[in-house]
């Protein structure tokens, strides 16, 4: 099989100690594609110098994570420096402007900088031609109220780490070229991402670990890594009622087609 871990964080120092075997354990799992999403200007030197290791490998994103704007006086700069990595990356080709999104659980206090954040880079997003990968949590309305006034306009990407009702997936498809990520929580008891899959179209879906979070069953309480996605395919194709080869056949293509595809015409 060849799989894509569309979400993946191996840049993080969790992984300082074993990167190389976490890398070539992904490999033997068949993973083709690490996309890595930034997260702020702490972690995007670790994140490019990851991306240059492995270049044919590792793909870098450029994004700030909308809980680095909360209590963040200087979010702004920091939205200019991710305009001017995606302009000119130290290493590799941005495949998409990520990680980027709204967050109100740790605090709602900086909602309206997130949501002004958020825009900014989809903004970003259309300027450059790029998909965008979404975090949402604690705000899949405000999410669909912005994703609104952006629907009409091109916007393409992923809603990573979907989580939300059948509802909001298909607001959120209709606002334009958007695939679902889903991770390791389909693969927990009762998960009610589960009972979303089953709704889903395939053709709408990308495979991802969030790692090192959200470790899929059976290594919950563990860390996460991109190996791991094989557990995602083969819960999916088991509540699917289809193979894991053709769940991995057509995420993959997915993937391939929104972040690696059609970003090659863009450059």
């Amino acid at each position: 099989m060849r799989l894509v871990d569309t979400h993946a964080h191996i840049y993080e120092p969790e992984f300082d100690a074993d990167r190389e075997r976490v890398v070539a354990s992904a490999v033997e799992a068949g993973i083709v594609r690490m996309l890595l999403p930034a997260i702020d200007s702490e972690s995007y030197g670790r994140m490019f110098e990851t991306c240059a290791a492995w270049p044919e490998l590792c793909m870098p994103m450029m994004g700030l994570h909308p809980t680095s704007v909360n209590d963040n006086p200087h979010w702004r700069d920091d939205l200019g420096l991710v305009r001017r990595l995606i302009a000119d990356p130290p290493a590799g080709r941005i495949c998409g402007v990520g990680e980027i999104g709204l967050d109100f659980y740790w605090s709602s206090d900086f909602r309206d900088e997130q949501i002004e954040a958020f825009e900014a880079q989809v903004d970003m997003s259309l300027e450059f031609g790029l998909p965008i990968a979404v975090h949402t949590r604690s705000a899949w309305e405000q999410m669909r109220e912005v994703m609104r006034r952006f629907a009409g306009r091109g916007v393409r990407g992923v809603f990573h780490a979907f989580s939300d009702s059948v509802e909001c997936y298909r607001e959120l498809r209709g606002c334009g070229d958007f695939l679902f990520g889903i991770g390791g929580v389909v693969t927990f008891r009762r998960s009610a991402v589960a009972e979303v899959v089953r709704e889903m179209s395939l053709d709408d879906m990308v495979l991802e670990t969030d790692c090192p979070y959200l470790t899929p069953v059976p290594h919950r309480g563990e860390r996460n890594e991109p190996a791991y996605v094989r557990y995602v395919c083969e819960k999916v194709a088991e509540i699917k009622g289809v193979t894991p080869e053709e769940v991995a056949a057509r995420t993959t293509a997915n993937a391939e087609r929104m972040f690696l595809k059609s970003n090659e015409r863009t450059q």
